[in-house]
């Protein structure tokens, strides 16, 4: 793999995951930055995905991955950091075309509906795909075009 930073986050429900994922990037030479949950006591996912979704914006990470129970609230609130392309993934095939057709910027990771070997797998492709670019990047433009002007509209 090459190198890379990893901005890592999870809530209670992703703590044990996201712990041997850390492990598994570490193994292969990747940096990565732990936001946290740091055990598996209560916390509110939106406040590590924002958190990995700023870092992954604001360049101090590569690529973000996050890990709650199913995947889905984190990729929800990951997703309202403008400039944050998140993915609910849950196969290899999704990793693989999140990348290269969505240019997914921020994995996410369901831990009650994946094991630890399977996670790794998704991680492994996603991080090692790139994005396709001809008509994929004309509708990925659209959807930054599509956050632009909600970033512009007055609140409703």
């Amino acid at each position: 793999m090459l190198a890379m930073k990893i901005a890592l986050g999870a809530d209670h429900a992703g703590f044990e995951l996201k712990e041997k994922l850390k492990q598994h990037l570490i193994r292969q030479g990747v940096e990565v930055s732990d936001v946290g949950t740091h055990s598996a006591e209560s916390v509110d996912y939106p406040d590590y995905a924002r958190q990995v979704g700023e870092a992954v914006v604001e360049k101090r990470a590569d690529w973000g991955i996050l890990v709650c129970g199913t995947g889905i609230g984190m990729a929800m609130a990951a997703n309202k950091v403008a400039g944050i392309r998140a993915a609910a993934v849950h196969s290899e095939m999704e990793a693989q075309l999140s990348r290269e057709h969505n240019n997914a910027n921020v994995l996410t990771l369901g831990a009650r509906v994946l094991d630890p070997t399977a996670a790794a797998v998704i991680v492994d492709r996603f991080l090692s795909t790139a994005f396709a670019g001809g008509r994929h990047e004309r509708r990925v433009n659209k959807i930054m075009e599509i956050e632009q002007a909600e970033q512009l509209s007055p609140p409703r």
